[in-house]
């Protein structure tokens, strides 16, 4: 699992940040799933950040310009470029007619199936051992925050003891770490799950934005390998973000800190802090850290894996 952050400002792009959209690249199933879309996003695929053609899903925190202005940009290129697999569209209301009407009057037709899925807090999307749950964040307008959970591993396999039942190391050794239940040469029949340690889990990552500080955030991340958690603004302008419904990196921090995640990305920079301001995002990490350690920030076309836990 794979984060590319494709946009990584607030309210308006910048030289350096484009508007709020995270790729998040699904190895195992082959495919791409969005996490919002702001205008620009579809210059970032373009750009070779992301992959167009394994797109498969996007899920959309809330209806603000900042976050789906570039939503009919990535469908409408996908058909011109006959693309033809189903994309599926998750968010609060009303994102389905907010589609439909775009598509409407700009006479847009996708050539593919688009399914539109308008949320409540609870599980947003489930299949394959995946699931994507959802929860109502802070803020001024209905939003809602992601978490990314991934199906649990089988347990580790056990050579040795493969080794003591006499198993000649080989296929049989992959059949085995399967699960699967194999016949040997002189008829025993060994059961792969009896040398399976307990199952291992899947990787988590959780994406809240835009909201201020508030206990859904936290329920989100809880013990998540990732956290991406916006950052507007800095603690000096503390009384700014709880007017507009943001977060300060301290904040973020603390979110994060209460959690329990193992590693913070900050983003959705207010464009106050670009390089060369008084302020700069460099200057939020800080913050942030004086809070929470393993903080950083994001920055477009930043490519950050999310870790395998270890055992």
């Amino acid at each position: 699992m794979n984060l590319v952050f494709l946009g990584t400002s607030s309210g308006i792009p910048t030289r350096q940040r484009g508007l709020s959209a995270i790729a998040v690249e699904l190895a195992g199933r082959r495919e791409t799933w969005l996490m919002d879309c702001g205008e620009g996003t579809l210059h970032a695929f373009t750009a070779g950040h992301a992959s167009l053609a394994k797109l498969r899903r996007i899920f959309v925190t809330h209806l603000h310009g900042d976050h789906v202005y570039g939503l009919m940009g990535v469908l409408s290129s996908r058909s011109l470029l006959n693309l033809t697999s189903p994309v599926d569209i998750y968010g609060p209301a009303p994102l389905a007619r907010y589609i439909r009407v775009s598509a409407e009057t700009t006479l847009r037709g996708f050539g593919y199936p688009v399914t539109v899925h308008e949320l409540e807090p609870g599980i947003a999307f489930e299949g394959d051992g995946w699931r994507v749950r959802c929860a109502h964040l802070d803020h001024r307008v209905t939003t809602l925050g992601y978490r990314i959970e991934e199906p649990a591993r089988p347990g580790r396999f056990d050579v040795d003891a493969a080794r003591a039942l006499g198993i000649p190391e080989g296929p049989l050794y992959g059949r085995l770490q399967d699960g699967e239940t194999v016949t040997l040469d002189e008829g025993r029949n060994i059961d792969g799950a009896d040398l399976l340690g307990p199952r291992r889990p899947g990787r988590v990552f959780a994406l809240c934005t835009d909201t201020t500080f508030c206990q859904a955030s936290i329920d989100l991340a809880r013990d998540a390998d990732v956290l991406v958690h916006e950052a507007t603004y800095a603690e000096c302008h503390h009384d700014l973000a709880i007017r507009r419904k943001h977060a300060t990196a301290s904040m973020a921090a603390q979110v994060a800190l209460d959690a329990g995640v193992r590693q913070l990305y900050l983003t959705h920079f207010s464009p106050r802090y670009e390089t060369g301001a008084p302020l700069t995002v460099d200057e939020l990490v800080a913050e942030a850290r004086t809070v929470f350690a393993q903080t950083e920030a994001a920055a477009d076309g930043l490519r950050a894996e999310v870790p395998r836990r270890q055992g």
